[in-house]
């Protein structure tokens, strides 16, 4: 992995580019530095879900997902190097199919909201699905050279905060209603 910083404001940065792990410097506006800044946020949302409070086996997953963002972006700051594999996809896969075994069948469509930590969730998703897209665009550039992974990793998650928003809508009963359900309102004319 590249070099640590030991001093945080370098200034190398003033000039609008930004380092990369391999030593080269790209424009601050580049689509890879974008993907890279979509995972540290979700990352970042990621902290803001365990800092709410989460019974401890989601906390347990949420902190290997926390981990796993984090050498993704690594994997998006070295430009060729691998960290993310199929076997974090599949850890994801086994946490959706654990998480939403117990959920009652989906009647109609869920609204953001809830708990304060399903609402966090649902932000974690749709900054999970923001990171997926650029991901994918950075991916169909020909020099990217992305693995398939990154791309199916987030892909996965923005599905299992899905599921764990609705787990943490049900977790002590502390909201009885279980999922806000968005309700069709007729036309107000």
């Amino acid at each position: 992995m590249g070099n640590r910083l030991s001093a945080i404001a370098t200034r190398t940065g003033d000039d609008g580019t930004t380092g990369l792990g391999d030593g080269s410097r790209v424009a601050k506006h580049a689509l890879r530095v974008h993907a890279m800044g979509d995972v540290d946020e979700l990352n970042s949302h990621v902290g803001v879900l365990r800092a709410l409070g989460v019974p401890d086996s989601i906390d347990t997953l949420l902190s290997d997902i926390q981990h796993d963002l984090f050498d993704m972006g690594g994997e998006l700051c070295i430009p060729g190097y691998v960290m993310v594999t199929d076997a974090h996809v599949a850890r994801l896969d086994s946490a959706l199919a654990e998480h939403n075994a117990n959920l009652p069948r989906l009647e109609e469509f869920i609204l953001p909201g809830g708990t304060p930590a399903a609402s966090q969730a649902h932000i974690c998703r749709t900054v999970a699905r923001r990171a997926e897209r650029t991901v994918v665009t950075l991916g169909q550039e020909a020099h990217a050279n992305l693995a398939a992974p990154p791309r199916l990793y987030l892909n996965r998650l923005s599905d299992l905060m899905f599921v764990l928003a609705r787990v943490l809508n049900r977790v002590d009963g502390v909201n009885s209603r279980g999922d806000v359900l968005w309700v069709q309102r007729k036309n107000a004319s």
